[in-house]
């Protein structure tokens, strides 16, 4: 006799796959149908392709990734993760990271989504749960890789649906992402956004230095102001900066930098001395050690290199 957890978790699993399998061919006709990654509905992203990934790098918001179909691997500052069909992305912090797919063919392509994530409902979230007492668990990371569970899958496969339904965006898309949002803060990641929604937690206010050095990556600056603009002391926030970030406040910048020295290389077809001059390098020499150190090549042979590769414009 089949003991009955193994039968709920098959039930289960076949639950997850047949929902996945619908939102894998809303993806397929979206994609057939010309839409662009970025979606009529707000914040949500989708795509489709049948051809490899090559080390692409992309800025992260705080948001949700899923690989409907295939497997995405990603690196920034010392962290390396790969997930897959099984598993969820949660960024809550803005991250410049390394994006790769292996594998992906006409036979066997891989399909995405990215629903970025609304602090501000998050806080009003997070307000109401305490309220109620609802538990609320742990988590370290900024940046983790948890299993998909049935009712986040199904929130964001409605929220998706309402790509072809314009007409329900504006009433039903708020609705369904704050059901995304609950489901996010009442499982395993959801102390971590919690912590860096609150207003006056330490995650939150190390996100204040994150914030001003993405607005401000041209810039050069010393820890003694980034930490008064969180309202700690330096070696308080350089622990909890490392942290979120896995990243040193320069390492951070630095990453920011070379992220977008790349974009413009490739958007706008700057050479790599106009490049670094335009993301505040003062040295070529020390921009192109950087750029190879980070991306595996140098940026004349990068840049031509990624031209001549099919790959997305936009990562999900």
């Amino acid at each position: 006799m089949v003991p009955m957890t193994t039968l709920a978790k098959s039930s289960n699993k076949q639950e997850l796959e047949a929902v996945r399998v619908k939102l894998e061919t809303l993806i397929a006709s979206y994609a057939e149908n010309g839409g662009q990654p970025q979606t009529p509905v707000p914040g949500l992203y989708m795509a489709m392709t049948t051809t490899p990934l090559p080390t692409t790098a992309y800025l992260y918001e705080p948001s949700l990734c899923m690989c409907v179909r295939g497997r995405k691997h990603i690196s920034f500052g010392k962290e390396s993760l790969s997930y897959d069909q099984n598993h969820y992305l949660l960024t809550c912090i803005d991250i410049p990271v390394l994006i790769s797919i292996a594998d992906a063919s006409p036979a066997k392509p891989y399909a995405g989504i990215m629903v970025q994530l609304d602090l501000e409902m998050v806080r009003a979230i997070v307000a109401e749960m305490e309220i109620s007492g609802i538990p609320v668990e742990h988590a370290e990371a900024a940046v983790a890789v948890r299993a998909v569970e049935l009712p986040l899958l199904d929130a964001v496969y409605r929220l998706a649906s309402l790509a072809g339904n314009k007409q329900d965006i504006s009433i039903m898309a708020p609705l369904i992402q704050r059901e995304i949002l609950y489901r996010l803060l009442s499982g395993p990641s959801g102390d971590r956004l919690r912590h860096i929604a609150q207003f006056g937690s330490q995650s939150n206010r190390v996100n204040r230095a994150v914030s001003w050095i993405r607005e401000n990556y041209r810039k050069s600056f010393v820890i003694e102001d980034l930490a008064a603009i969180s309202g700690m002391g330096i070696s308080t926030f350089h622990r909890h900066f490392q942290t979120l970030t896995t990243m040193s406040p320069v390492q951070y910048q630095k990453h920011l930098r070379l992220h977008e020295a790349r974009r413009l290389m490739l958007a706008e077809d700057m050479d790599a001395a106009a490049s670094a001059f335009e993301v505040g390098y003062e040295s070529v020499t020390q921009f192109n050690r950087e750029y190879r150190r980070l991306f595996g090549q140098p940026p004349a042979t990068n840049k031509r290199k990624l031209q001549e590769t099919s790959h997305f414009a936009e990562v999900v």
